[in-house]
């Protein structure tokens, strides 16, 4: 009877360690916030976002700085709110930009670096933006001769 309920005992142990490491890596995994906010917020504006997700990647120099954290609709153009790492300076004249990683891959968020003096306080907005590129529409225009 005793070695039974040592066998349950441990069972059940061993049950919610695995839930536990379960529910890290998801979160790891996810890249999901779970004790409140990390980083500062900074917006850009866009003609077209061409299917850029919440929670995108920001990228500089090919490194994570940040993830994507709203995009809605204002005044015809989209309004895009970047949340990147505090200790990160982004200059005045910083060039954001949506890639793909890939022919089809994700869409992400890539900033140049300016060079300027000024830097960008938290809640402010970077002026230069370049949208998507459309590959659907390239690749209609190279097959049909109009590219």
């Amino acid at each position: 009877m005793k070695a039974r309920l040592n066998l349950e005992l441990m069972v059940g142990v061993f049950m919610i360690v695995g839930i536990l490491c379960l529910g890290y890596l998801s979160i790891k995994l996810g890249k999901v916030e779970v004790m409140g906010q990390h980083g500062y917020e900074v917006n850009a504006t866009f003609s077209d976002t061409g299917g850029l997700r919440l929670g995108a990647a920001v990228v500089i120099a090919g490194v994570d700085v940040g993830r994507v954290k709203s995009i809605k609709m204002e005044d015809y153009e989209a309004r895009v709110v970047l949340e990147l790492d505090p200790d990160l300076k982004i200059h005045e004249d910083a060039i954001v930009s949506i890639k793909t990683r890939g022919l089809i891959g994700e869409k992400f968020v890539q900033i140049s670096a300016g060079a300027a003096d000024e830097i960008i306080k938290p809640g402010g907005r970077i002026r230069q933006t370049e949208s998507a590129v459309d590959i659907e529409a390239l690749i209609s225009k190279y097959a049909f001769g109009n590219l």
